[in-house]
């Protein structure tokens, strides 16, 4: 758990992005949908590692 896991969060929040602008773009509502829950897993999992962080320091 360290910064090979805050990447891979940082790049699922960005999939996230893309795919929510992407579904914006093109009308498609399940898309735009499926990029913010996968933006907010991507956040969840950046606050997790936050907080691991603040125990070990």
């Amino acid at each position: 758990m360290g910064l090979d896991d805050k990447i891979d969060n940082k790049a699922d929040e960005l999939k996230g992005q893309a795919k929510e602008a992407t579904g914006k773009a093109t009308d498609d509502e399940r898309l735009e949908a499926e990029g913010k829950g996968d933006q907010a897993g991507a956040n969840l999992k950046q606050a997790g590692e936050k907080v691991k962080d603040a125990f070990k320091g």
